[in-house]
C-alpha cells in the first residue's frame, strides 16, 4: 500500500485530476458525436463516450500520472477499465441514494459523486491498477 501522505502522491493526484477533467470533454464530445451526426441510440452513445474516455484516461494516467513501463498492458488497461466500471457503479449509487433518500438536488448529488469517485479511482488504481510503477 502507497503511503497517500506524501507530496509525491498529491500530485499524482492532481496530475489524476486534470487528466479526469479532459476525460469528461471527451466523454461528452463522442456522446454528442454517437448520438447527434451518427443516430446511435442515446445509451449506446453514452456507452461510447465513456469507454473512450476510459480508454484516454488510461494512456494519459499511463503515461504522465503514473509514469508506468508495466509491460502487461493488456492487463494493467483491463484494471483500470474494471475499477472505471465500478466507479461508474458508484457513482450511479450515490446520485440514486441523494436524490431519491436525501432529496438533494440532482447536480449537486452528482457533483458529490464525482468526488466520491475521483477519490475512489485514484487510490485503487494508485494501489492496484499502477501499483508497479
Amino acid at each position: 500500500m502507497v503511503d497517500i501522505l506524501t507530496r509525491e502522491v498529491g500530485f499524482k493526484f492532481l496530475k489524476f485530476g486534470v487528466v479526469g477533467f479532459s476525460g469528461v470533454f471527451v466523454d461528452f464530445g463522442f456522446t454528442y458525436i454517437c448520438k447527434e451526426w451518427l443516430k446511435i441510440q442515446k445509451y449506446i452513445s453514452n456507452a461510447i463516450g465513456f469507454t473512450i474516455a476510459a480508454s484516454s484516461n488510461y494512456y494519459l494516467n499511463r503515461i504522465w500520472t503514473f509514469n508506468s513501463h508495466n509491460p502487461e498492458i493488456a492487463v494493467e488497461y483491463g484494471r483500470f477499465l474494471f475499477i472505471s466500471a465500478i466507479g461508474l457503479l458508484i457513482s450511479t449509487l450515490v446520485v440514486y441514494l441523494m436524490v431519491s433518500k436525501a432529496r438533494m438536488n440532482f447536480y449537486v448529488a452528482k457533483l458529490l459523486a464525482i468526488v466520491v469517485v475521483t477519490i475512489w479511482n485514484f487510490f485503487i488504481n494508485l494501489n492496484y491498477t499502477f501499483l508497479a510503477t
